[in-house]
Formats: C-alpha cells, structure tokens, sequence
C-alpha cells in the first residue's frame, strides 16, 4: 500500500472530512486511481515517533495540469489561495524555488475508508485519533443507589467536535463509584489518544472538589479511584476539573442511560 505523509492540520481536516482531496508536485509514487493510500499524521514533523496513521483513502480521480492552468473547480475539497503568488510561495516552501506556474501538479482526489472494527486493544488503540487538546465530558449514573449503573464519557476537540463517546456498564455500584469510573475511563481514553493538554467537565460538584483538593475523600471505598484517578492525571501536561450543570452535560449523560437501558434489555 502506498502511503502519504500529511501535516497535522492537513490530516485533521481529512479525518473531519473538510478535505478530500492532495495536490503532489513531482509525484514519485505514481498515484492512481483506485489505490489504496495510508495516510500518515506527522503530528510532530521533526519527531517520526509521533506520526500516526490518519487513515485509508481510496483514489477516485487524478487530474494532472500546470499550477498556471487550475480553475476554479479545481479546488473543490482542497484549500484556496488569494493569489497566483500565494499559490507559488506556498510550494516554493514545500518543492523549492523551482516551482513556477508551468510546474505540473497532479491533483489527487479520494475518499476516505470506513474502518473495520478493531480485532484486538494494539489495534483498536492504532486507530484511534491523535489530539494534543481536548475536553472530556464524564458523567454516572446508578438505577437505585447502589443499583445498576454506567460510566459516559466523550472526547472533544477544542472546536467542540466529539471524537470519541462510550458508555460502559458496570454492574451494582453507587452514584458516587460510577462519577468517578466514568472519569477514570475518559482520562485513559484520552491518555491513549495522545492528548497532553486536558479539560475536564463533569456535573458532579462532589467529584470536581474532590479532585481539585477542595473536599476530603471521606468515602473510603472512593479512595483507591481517587488516587488512581491523581496517577493518571499525573501523566498529562496540564489538566482542569470545571463544574457544568447536567443541561451542559448531555452527551455523557445520554451515554450512561444507553448504556444502562442496553443492559436492562439483555436481562
């Protein structure tokens, strides 16, 4: 399979599907239609151990013309330049200043994969997007108090974009136990997401004081959680707890209820 290195503001916008389409000058891979392309996120261009796979593309179309004869419809699913100018300086950084209006440039169309569910956790990890920022919304629910109950979460971005949302069942636990499973689980999510930079939002006033060191954990069955909970976050650049009320919480939130009405079904 051939493969396609893409800066990381250009992966983001792929896998968003903003952009559906690259522009090569000099092609030495010979791109084609209907091949198969790994797109590669340089996440950190200068530190190859960053880079992570964005996707797999299909070719659907290769128009090659000279940069001086693009039109308009041209840049369908492809960034636009002020100028002829700004065309040029843009490549001349790429390609060298060797690059002139009569330089060929092979336009390369595609569309991005669905991608087949993960048979393993090393899979299902490489598949999962690259974020340096993020928000995590938590929340937890329990049908009784102890009763059966479920840990939301969901990872945005920074423009508010969910990424990632799950609901896990946990059995009979408290509300309490499940607030903070659910936080748990979103911050080793987004751990393995490679965010460094973490927001994190939650309803529970209790939770949030608890893990700003407002409020003592006098619960000692929260005690493990909670410490585990300072580990993780240990492990990230910058981390905030902010309290939202439940209306600004609902994805977390209508991810415990499917969670629990899921397993209400199988019983």
């Amino acid at each position: 399979m051939k493969k396609l290195k893409l800066d990381h503001d250009l992966a983001e916008r792929v896998k968003k599907g903003k952009k559906t389409s690259t522009w090569r000058l000099y092609d030495d891979k010979d791109i084609s239609v209907n091949d198969e392309l790994e797109l590669i996120d340089k996440v950190d261009p200068k530190n190859p151990e960053t880079w992570q796979v964005a996707g797999i593309a299909k070719v659907d179309r290769v128009i090659e013309k000279r940069l001086g004869e693009l039109t308009p419809e041209d840049f369908a699913g492809h960034e636009t330049f002020a100028s002829e100018e700004a065309l040029l300086d843009t490549y001349r950084q790429y390609y060298g200043p060797q690059v002139t209006l009569e330089t060929p440039v092979k336009m390369i169309h595609f569309t991005l994969q669905k991608k087949d569910r993960p048979k393993t956790e090393e899979a299902a990890q490489d598949l999962l997007p690259r974020l340096k920022e993020a928000k995590l919304y938590t929340d937890g629910g329990s049908r009784g108090n102890p009763g059966p109950s479920a840990s939301g979460f969901a990872v945005l971005d920074m423009d508010g974009q969910v990424i990632a949302k799950e609901g896990v069942y946990l059995g009979v636990t408290t509300n309490n136990q499940a607030e903070y499973q659910a936080l748990k689980l979103g911050m080793e999510l987004a751990k393995k997401m490679g965010v460094s930079e973490l927001y994190v939002y939650m309803d529970s006033l209790l939770v949030i004081n608890q893990m700003k060191g407002i409020f003592k954990v006098k619960n000692r069955d929260l005690w493990p959680i909670h410490e585990a909970i300072k580990q993780l976050a240990s492990q990230f650049t910058h981390v905030t707890y902010t309290h939202v009320p439940r209306e600004l919480n609902k994805i977390a939130d209508s991810a415990v209820n499917e969670a629990l009405d899921a397993a209400a079904k199988q019983q």
